[in-house]
């Protein structure tokens, strides 16, 4: 079998770094939607280095290079064509400033049999070069076709459940750009083909090119931090969510939350096709939020 599992779980990425300034920042945020309308004081807080705020989820960029690398994992003897990114959680263990840089450290925690394919799951650390504290960390779950059915465990189970029969909290609504796909994949250093080739998109099952899984991940948070959290993204502890669908470029994204307990219950659909894009979505505050 192509994954050895003996050999990958518990292997280890080859480390990073990963250097930023405002301008990757604010770059990022107009990747996933910001700046609507342009002299918005919350939406300048995203689009203007004058009173610049991050958003969690550019914590996400850092490490794609480190997640990509999957195949090059002892015992994964992988196409990498195969992979689906399943879910997706960010952990932020202080607030990201507008430049900086870190190292970072990835491994896998984990591969599960998921009958028809198989999911792995990667964790990277990202720590702060100067002061070698953690700044933020990644779990990333890929879904891999046709390496499932060797038997192993399914996997625990993530489930957020939405509070029954109760109406959303905050609904907001997120349109994206026709070439959102495009601007994003100049912001993320994601350049799959998927994201912009028709040609290609057909090939993998689509109509057209859509979007990135990890745009929409930061649209949804966008919205929650813009309405249950007071636009103040400093409140966020950590993020998780899973990839239940897909947003075409163009589509606008319907964010519902609900408060909770322990934090923002999330979900999302398209506008137009009511296609469920983000689901078991999760912000928990941090402990100063």
């Amino acid at each position: 079998m192509p994954i050895d599992i003996d050999k990958t779980v518990g292997a280890v990425f080859a480390p990073t770094t990963y250097e930023w300034s405002d301008k990757d920042v604010i770059l990022y945020h107009l990747g996933i939607g910001a700046g609507v309308p342009p002299t918005s004081e919350a939406e300048l807080r995203y689009t203007y280095e004058g009173d610049l705020h991050v958003l969690p989820s550019f914590g996400t960029i850092p490490p794609f290079s480190t997640m990509m690398s999957l195949g090059t994992v002892e015992g994964m003897d992988i196409n990498l064509a195969q992979i689906l990114h399943g879910e997706q959680a960010i952990e932020v263990h202080r607030p990201i400033p507008t430049s900086g840089s870190v190292r970072q450290q990835g491994r896998v925690t984990g591969v599960y049999d998921k009958g028809k394919g198989a999911l792995v799951v990667i964790e990277i650390v990202s720590a702060d070069v100067e002061s070698g504290e953690p700044m933020f960390t990644n779990t990333s779950s890929v879904f891999i076709k046709g390496e499932g059915g060797f038997g192993g465990e399914s996997g625990p189970k993530t489930l957020t459940p939405i509070p029954e029969g109760r109406e959303p909290d905050y609904v907001v609504e997120s349109p994206t750009l026709p070439q959102q796909a495009l601007l994003y994949r100049m912001s993320s250093g994601d350049l799959n083909p998927l994201h912009a080739d028709p040609g290609f998109a057909m090939f993998a099952g689509y109509e057209r090119p859509i979007l990135h899984g990890l745009c929409t991940y930061g649209i949804s948070l966008k919205a929650v931090v813009g309405s249950a959290l007071k636009d103040d993204p400093t409140t966020v502890g950590s993020y998780q969510a899973r990839f239940s669908g897909v947003v075409y470029p163009g589509e606008t994204v319907i964010t519902r939350a609900w408060e909770v307990d322990d934090g923002v219950a999330v979900e999302a659909t398209t506008q137009e096709r009511g296609e469920p894009v983000i689901s078991n979505g999760l912000v928990k505050l941090s402990s100063s939020g």
